[in-house]
């Protein structure tokens, strides 16, 4: 026999639907961010009462923590909407929603070995300075320079 309920206690003791500020703090973000995310149509139809406050259901608080824990990862919000639309199509094949977390890994691998590349030319411009009392500053000489190669740290100037 299955249990009448697995949902955490606070969950069940919720009188929903609820205010944006309890929607935002169940959903792990601020109010602004949920108004944000409704104006980009990635939460449709928030129910309002007469005096225009929003009122939001379990789903929708449930799409909003759907959308945090995206952006957690990295996803843009093109890749957000895309993998909401997937989530909410219940007809949707999986290797659409592989498609598009593969992107976003080749797309996060080149940022990190453009930042590796910065930080290797930032060790090399920090390795070259004195760092003494002189006004001589190699890293302000490559920052100053037009010409200088974005990818290699000019070396020392001893």
């Amino acid at each position: 026999m299955a249990s009448p309920s697995r949902k955490p206690a606070a969950e069940q003791s919720i009188a929903w639907p609820v205010s944006i500020s309890q929607a935002a703090q169940l959903a792990g973000i601020s109010a602004r961010m949920a108004r944000h995310y409704e104006s980009l149509n990635l939460l449709p139809h928030v129910h309002r009462t007469d005096s225009g406050y929003r009122l939001y259901t379990q789903s929708d608080v449930h799409t909003l923590s759907f959308i945090r824990r995206s952006r957690d990862l990295g996803f843009s919000m093109e890749e957000i909407e895309n993998l909401l639309n997937l989530w909410h199509d219940k007809q949707r094949a999986s290797s659409s929603v592989k498609e598009i977390a593969q992107k976003h890994i080749g797309a996060l691998r080149e940022r990190i070995a453009a930042m590796k590349a910065m930080e290797r030319s930032l060790q090399a411009l920090v390795h070259s300075c004195h760092g003494d009392q002189r006004p001589d500053c190699p890293i302000l000489d490559s920052l100053s320079d037009p010409k200088a190669d974005p990818d290699a740290a000019s070396c020392c100037k001893h």
